[in-house]
C-alpha cells in the first residue's frame, strides 16, 4: 500500500513538473504595444507595411487619349495629346471608374480647352506645363468622382504639334 501511494505521488510530482515545464517552455510571449509606444522605425515600418497593402490593392484604369487644340485668336495653333491613366484604390472602384469614362473624359475636355486656350497650362512660348495640367486633371477627377477613388492621375504621355 505504501509502494501503490509513494508510485501515485512519484507520479502526480513528475506531471505537476512535466506540466510547469510545458507552461513556460511551450507558449510564446505576447506583448500588446500600442503605436505610441513603438520607435520611429517600427511606426515608419508599420506604416510602409500598411502602404504596401494599399498598394497590392490598387487598380489601373487607362483612359482614351484626349486630343486638345490650342486656339487663340489666329485660329488652332497647335494640337496637344494627353494619354491618361488613372490609379484607382481597388478593382471595385476602377470598375467604377471604367463606368463613368465618358462623363469624366467630357469634364477633362470642357476644363483643358479652356485653359489650353487661356493662360492657363500653356507657359509664355507655348509650351504645356505638365504639373499644372496633372493638379487640374486631380481636381477635376476628384470633382466628378470623389475624393475616395482614384489615388492619382497619371500621364503616360503629352505631346504637342503645330497645327
Amino acid at each position: 500500500m505504501k509502494k501503490g501511494i509513494l508510485i501515485l505521488v512519484a507520479l502526480l510530482l513528475l506531471g505537476g513538473i512535466g506540466g510547469a515545464a510545458y507552461m513556460f517552455f511551450g507558449t510564446t510571449a505576447q506583448a500588446s504595444i500600442s503605436p505610441g509606444d513603438l520607435s520611429e522605425q517600427a511606426q515608419k515600418e508599420l506604416t510602409d507595411k500598411e502602404k504596401a497593402e494599399a498598394d497590392a490593392k490598387v487598380a489601373f484604369v487607362k483612359l482614351d487619349p484626349l486630343v486638345l487644340p490650342v486656339v487663340n485668336e489666329k485660329g488652332v495653333i497647335q494640337v496637344i495629346n494627353i494619354s491618361i491613366t488613372l490609379e484607382a484604390i481597388d478593382a471595385e472602384a476602377a470598375k467604377e471608374i471604367e463606368k463613368f469614362a465618358p462623363r469624366l473624359k467630357d469634364a477633362y475636355i470642357q476644363d483643358m480647352y479652356g485653359a489650353l486656350s487661356g493662360k492657363g497650362v500653356l507657359s509664355p512660348d507655348g509650351v504645356i506645363e505638365v504639373n499644372r495640367v496633372k493638379e487640374r486633371l486631380n481636381k477635376i477627377t476628384a470633382k466628378v468622382l470623389g475624393d475616395k477613388k482614384v489615388r492619382s492621375v497619371l500621364l503616360q504621355a503629352v505631346q504637342q504639334r503645330p497645327a
